[in-house]
This record gives structure tokens, sequence and C-alpha cells, in this order.
């Protein structure tokens, strides 16, 4: 006696069909999945596509799990299949239907939507841990695989900087330059282009840095913030950014955010050359 044909479900899709297989594995865990064959069709932008597919369904004797945004194909997989009397499961449609209701207004109607939301959210992890582990000079190496690197004395707000362009999936390191010691070599085999120095002018710092210091309970003549010591800063800086031959943004008086724009759109020049 011959073994009974395994159940087929037909897996239809505008972008790759991962929402459409995932959510039938899920109703098919409550069964014997050994006993389900799945195959998926993806990218389906077409009505012929869809007409070959009703016709491997009535072959096959599968039923169809579809996730189609566009409206006339969705349509068009509905109205065929029940005049060929195949099952249809529309995985997607009840839920666009009902967010229309709520939104009062249409969809966008663009396929593998979640699937560049997913992209984006992992690009923006990803260039926050990158930003944590090459902060302040921590590790060299990120410097060559960075986006974005940020060079300044200390307190020109290379670390918020670095975050919030993380949160624009811009992977940013940043080096503190300290006279004492020496720039990574890293820093002068880069491409200049995607480096960034972070000026500011003496009366700037010198306030934000006794600030920093009475924060911390410390006193404020300390040599952190002596006039003289942060001249000798910026000098040294300076040197080394022409060294480099980076652009530099002056942050004496301006916000993270206007910094980080200025920032992002030289980014956006350089991509558009």
């Amino acid at each position: 006696m011959s073994s009974p044909e395994r159940p087929k479900v037909l897996i239809v899709s505008d972008s790759v069909g991962e929402t459409a297989e995932l959510v039938t594995r899920a109703a098919g865990s409550q069964f014997d999945m050994s006993q389900i064959e799945l195959r998926r069709v993806p990218y389906v932008e077409d009505t012929a596509t869809i007409d070959e597919v009703i016709g491997m369904a009535i072959d096959q004797r599968a039923i169809i799990a579809f996730t189609l945004v566009v409206p006339e194909l969705r349509t068009h997989l509905l109205k065929e299949a029940e005049s060929a009397g195949v099952k249809v499961v529309d995985i997607m449609g009840p839920m666009l239907d009902a967010l229309q209701l709520l939104y009062q207004e249409p969809p966008r109607f663009r396929p593998g939507m979640v699937h560049q939301l997913d992209e984006d959210y992992f690009r923006k992890v990803e260039a926050i841990e990158f930003a944590v582990k090459y902060d302040d000079g921590r590790d060299p190496r990120g410097l060559l695989r960075a986006d974005i690197v940020l060079v300044g004395v200390s307190r020109t707000s290379k670390t918020p900087l670095s975050m919030y362009l993380a949160h624009k999936r811009v992977k940013v390191a940043n080096v503190p330059l300290v006279p004492e010691v020496a720039p990574p070599e890293e820093l002068f085999r880069m491409d200049p282009s995607k480096c960034i120095g972070l000026t500011i002018n003496t009366e700037k710092l010198n306030e934000i840095r006794t600030e920093r210091l009475k924060a911390l309970g410390l006193q404020a003549e300390a040599n952190y913030a002596n006039v003289n010591r942060i001249q000798q800063e910026l000098q040294y800086a300076n040197n080394i950014m022409d060294q480099i031959g980076c652009h530099t943004v002056d942050v004496s008086n301006k916000a993270v955010e206007e910094t980080a724009n200025i920032i992002l759109e030289r980014i956006r020049k350089d991509i558009r050359k």
C-alpha cells in the first residue's frame, strides 16, 4: 500500500516570502511538520506567474499561502483561485484592510518593506556597537573600517557625536588628540576624506572643562582647564589635522545635532561625487 501524499503549501510573495513561510510553519507546528512540504514562489510581479502557481496548486493538490501587497495581484489570485477551486490563505490582506481603516489612508503597496525595516534596524545596531567598540581610540584597527573618524582634543563632543551618527547608521570611530600620546599610525593611512577634525576656541573649551571639573568635585584651577595647556593641546591637534589633511568643523557654538548634520551632509556630498 502506497503512503499518503504529503500535504503541500505553495508560499507566494511579491518579496522573499519569509513572512508567509514563518506563519505557515507556526501553524504547521500544531501538526506534524515533517509531513508538510513547503515551496516558495518569491518575487511574484505579474498575473501570468500567479496563473502558473494556480496550475501548480491544482496539479499538486496544494493550498496557497500568500503575502501580496499589490492590490491587482492580490485580487487576481483570489479570483482565479476561487474559480479553480484552490484553497488560498491571505496572510497579510486582512491586517492591511484593518490598518487602512485605522489610519484612514491607503497602504504604500510596496513589497518588501518589512525587510527594509529589519535591515535598517540591524544597520543601526551594528553602527552603535561599532561606536562603542572604537570609542576614544580604544582599538586603532577600527579606523580603517569606519565610515567616519572623528579627531579632536578632550571635550569636543567626539563620543556624543559618534553615538548620534551611529543612530543614523554611520559607523564612527573617534580618537582623542593629546600632546603626550602619539596618534595611531592608522590615522595617517586612512582616506583623509573620511576623517573629521573637531576644532574649538580656547575660551569655550576652558568654560566646558571648568564646568566638567566642578561636576567631578575637582579644583577648577587644575591643569585640565588651564588656558596655556588648552592652547598647547589645540595647537597640537591642529598640526595633526593638517598632517592628515582632513576636513574640520568648529564645534565652539554648535549643538551635537548641528555638527552631526554638517558631517552627514558632507557624507552625502561624497556619495554624490
